[in-house]
């Protein structure tokens, strides 16, 4: 993959509050655009920091446009402390008055076969109400490993040759191993997509992605009409 007009890559001083504001800017023009911001976000330890900053900094942005999905999960119950949706509940979920119609959680507590297939589910209908193939993000939020995995989508995994669900398990290398998985398929039909970066140790994984090495699993994130950015930290 080649950096073209559709690629960016944002050197930032404060990452939790640079992150934050950027996620309220793109909100914003959504709604503006669509009347709708349909955001996936991501999980691990990273966006914890960005997402507390979103919630102090949110505004009057009308919650009743947003939409939440999550980009991959660990098969646990929603309380575990590997729940990504337990990290962000708890740093913005909970601290905003988004209606609770409006998050779609995936179900780690269930056979994962089943879970996957519910929320793939529900994302196509919702694609469906819209008139979309299949469902567009206007905004999905990836983090990336020093192995260069993005969500639960790991280097040599079968996963990543998936070529028709949206929504798959999958199995990672650190327990919790069972997860729940977004495919290429769907992060690539996002309007855009945000590889959130604090690390500016990563900086020479990222330069392999950019360059398009397929031994990193995030190279194959090339949305194909939206945009890819990449917010990297600054050293201290």
């Amino acid at each position: 993959m080649t950096p073209d007009a559709s690629t960016q890559t944002l050197q930032v001083k404060d990452f939790a509050l640079d992150s934050a504001r950027f996620i309220l800017e793109r909100a914003r023009e959504s709604i503006t655009a669509r009347g709708l911001f349909r955001l996936a976000l991501a999980g691990g330890e990273t966006p914890a920091a960005v997402y507390a900053k979103l919630a102090e900094i949110i505004g009057d942005l009308p919650l009743q446009k947003v939409q939440i999905t999550f980009g991959d999960e660990r098969c646990v119950t929603p309380d575990h402390e590997h729940s990504n949706y337990r990290m962000a509940n708890e740093s913005l979920l909970s601290r905003v008055p988004l209606p609770a119609g409006n998050v779609f959680r995936m179900r780690g507590e269930i056979d994962p076969v089943e879970a996957a297939l519910e929320y793939e589910s529900k994302l196509a209908a919702v694609a469906a109400r819209l008139g979309e193939a299949r469902y567009v993000h206007d905004l999905i939020l990836l983090g990336m490993g020093a192995d260069g995995h993005t969500a639960s989508l790991f280097p040599g995994s079968p996963a990543l040759n998936e070529m028709t669900r949206n929504i798959i398990p999958a199995t990672g290398p650190k327990p919790p191993p069972q997860r729940l998985t977004m495919t290429f398929l769907l992060l690539n039909a996002a309007r855009e997509v945000c590889f959130l970066i604090a690390d500016p140790s990563q900086k020479p994984v990222l330069q392999e992605v950019l360059a398009g090495n397929p031994i990193y699993p995030a190279s194959l994130v090339r949305p194909s009409a939206g945009r890819l950015t990449w917010i990297m930290g600054t050293p201290a």
